[in-house]
């Protein structure tokens, strides 16, 4: 049985993961620096064409909108950076006394510390693609440890009501234990091991007398038929011992009115049905 921790140390992570959620430790208020706008004296005056309202309630679809914005922003002033410097030594370069020639051998150079640069620039581009990748994998995983943590804590608010509701069912038992409750029976108090045991016994002789229906429901038609043979056995005897009896009452009558030999003879035969229905009746066990 798993050990329930007591109340204290309930109360004590209670009271520590409270005071974690009061905290509101997020990772969105990093953001909150660069999001946040000085405000706007000119109200036709526009920024970006990013709502304010992802910013107040911020979530995974507005902020992947939000970064696709921003890209697209990032890209056009690069490019427009990058004209108008252009553009800006161009003109330099011809209105300057003397102008400004450069050589084919200033061009290879030029194009060979570009080639570099570029080659530098896609390996931090790259690098940088990486870890952003692991910082999202990493996001989510934070995200799911927090849905549990989440979880987990209404789980443990719970834990002390349980807890109570189990001590006051111990208490119960206890007291009914010393009112004398589980004295009247002694498998009642046994332990653990010794419990399980009776009951695998107990089961076993459920499965035998299992066995055993079965096996008398499968003699009970022969049963049957074997019953209603022999009553019929009996409803044969109980006739003949009837014919019996009523022969050997008109054999006593006609005894009493006979004479002589007649008389002899009657009386024999009464004997003999007397013998036979003494001898039905014992055999039968019907009283006459």
């Amino acid at each position: 049985m798993a050990r329930i921790p007591s109340k204290p140390r309930a109360a004590k992570v209670l009271q520590a993961l409270e005071a974690l959620q009061s905290a509101e430790i997020t990772v969105l208020k990093l953001s909150e620096p660069i999001s946040t706008a000085p405000p706007q004296t000119n109200p036709d005056t526009r920024t970006s064409d990013v709502s304010a309202a992802s910013l107040d309630t911020p979530s995974p679809a507005s902020l992947e909108a939000d970064l696709a914005h921003y890209k697209e922003l990032f890209a056009k002033l690069r490019f427009s950076y990058v004209e108008q410097v252009t553009k800006e030594k161009f003109i330099r370069a011809i209105v300057g006394d003397p102008p400004l020639i450069v050589t084919a051998q200033e061009n290879a150079d030029l194009e060979a510390g570009n080639a570099e640069a570029k080659a530098a620039l896609k390996a931090l581009k790259t690098e940088v693609a990486d870890m952003v990748a692991e910082l999202e994998a990493r996001g989510r995983g934070l995200a799911a440890r927090y849905e549990r943590a989440q979880r987990e804590t209404a789980a443990l608010r719970e834990v002390p009501e349980r807890m109570a509701a189990v001590e006051e069912r111990v208490r119960q038992m206890k007291s009914d234990e010393e009112g004398g409750g589980g004295r009247g029976e002694p498998e009642m108090n046994m332990p653990l091991a010794k419990t399980a045991a009776l009951v695998e016994a107990r089961r076993r002789e459920q499965r035998e007398l299992g066995r055993a229906l079965e096996q008398l429901g499968a003699q009970a038609p022969r049963k049957r038929k074997e019953v209603e043979r022999l009553r019929a056995e009996l409803a044969q005897l109980e006739a003949k011992r009837v014919h019996s009896t009523t022969a050997a009452r008109e054999a006593k009558r006609r005894k009493e009115d006979a004479q002589g030999g007649v008389e002899d003879d009657l009386e024999a035969k009464g004997r003999w049905y007397r013998a036979t229905e003494t001898a039905l009746n014992q055999v039968l066990d019907i009283q006459g």
